[in-house]
C-alpha cells in the first residue's frame, strides 16, 4: 500500500498502524529524514516500509514516479492512502492569492494526482480501496483559524471521493473519505505553543471539548481499507468530536 505524508503526524501513525495490520507500506514525504525516521520506526516495531523521499507531490511528473516506485517495490498496489496536505490559512478579504493557489494544490491536486496515477494499478490488481483524507472544514466554516482555501479545497475532496466511488465501482475499487476535526500533532501543537485562547477557541466547537489524536482517525482507516469494509465506498466520515454536529 501507498501513504503519502509519512514524515510525522498522522502519517507516521498510518504507517506504523498499517504496518501492524501487516501492510507492505510504501511511505513517501517531502522531508527525507523524518521519513525515513519513519520507516526506521516501522521497521523496529516488526513491519514492513519502505521510504521514497523527499518528493513534491504538487508536481504531476513526481507523483507519477512515486506511484511507480511503489508498484516497483511490492510488485502491485491495492491501498492509496492519500494523506498528505499543506495548507495555509487566513481571513476575507487579505487571503494572499498566492496560498490560496498554494493551499488548492496542497490538498485537492495531491490526492488527484496520486490517485490518478494509482488507478490504473488498483484496476490491474482487481480493485482497491483510495483513502482520502479530508477535514471537517469540508462541511463547516471556521472561526479559527479562518479557512476559506481550506474548506474550498476539502470540500472537492469530498466530492472527488464520490466520484472516484462511482468510476471506481465497476473495476472493484472503493472509495472513501475521513474529515478530522482539529487534531493534535507534533506540527499543530508546535505551532500553537502557548496560546492557549486559540486552544480553547479549537476546541470549544467539539462535544468532547479536547483534539484529536492521530491514531483516533488512523484507525478508522485501517479498517475502511479492510475486506471489512467491503460494501462501503462514496461516504465520507467524520472524525471531530462532534464538531459538525451542531
Amino acid at each position: 500500500m501507498l501513504i503519502t505524508g509519512t514524515g510525522d503526524g498522522q502519517g507516521r501513525v498510518a504507517a506504523l498502524t498499517f504496518a501492524r495490520e501487516g501492510a507492505k507500506v510504501v511511505g513517501s514525504d517531502i522531508k527525507a529524514e523524518s521519513n525515513d525516521e519513519t520507516a526506521e520506526l516501522v521497521r523496529r516495531a516488526g513491519g514492513e516500509m519502505t521510504s521514497i523521499a523527499p518528493i513534491d507531490l504538487t508536481d504531476p511528473e513526481q507523483a507519477r514516479k512515486l506511484v511507480e516506485d511503489a508498484v516497483s517495490a511490492y510488485g502491485g498496489l491495492d491501498v492509496d492512502y492519500n494523506n498528505a496536505a499543506m495548507q495555509y490559512f487566513g481571513p476575507m478579504p487579505d487571503f494572499a492569492i498566492e496560498h490560496w493557489r498554494a493551499t488548492i494544490a496542497g490538498e485537492l491536486d495531491i490526492p488527484f494526482f496520486v490517485s490518478k496515477y494509482a488507478w490504473p494499478h488498483l484496476v490491474k490488481r482487481g480493485g482497491g480501496a483510495i483513502i482520502n483524507v479530508a477535514s471537517m472544514a469540508s462541511m463547516i466554516a471556521g472561526e479559527t483559524p479562518p479557512m476559506v482555501a481550506h474548506g474550498a479545497a476539502n470540500a472537492g475532496v469530498i466530492a472527488m471521493t464520490r466520484q472516484f466511488a462511482l468510476e471506481g465501482a465497476p473495476h472493484g475499487i472503493r472509495s472513501v473519505a475521513i474529515s478530522p476535526g482539529p487534531i493534535l500533532t507534533p506540527a499543530s501543537d508546535r505551532d500553537l505553543g502557548d496560546n492557549q485562547a486559540a486552544r480553547d477557541a479549537i476546541t470549544g466547537k467539539t462535544l468532547l471539548k479536547r483534539f484529536g489524536r492521530p491514531e483516533e482517525v488512523v484507525e478508522l482507516a485501517a479498517f475502511l481499507a479492510s475486506d471489512r469494509a467491503s460494501y462501503i465506498t462514496g461516504a465520507n466520515y467524520a472524525v471531530d468530536s462532534g464538531a459538525t454536529a451542531w
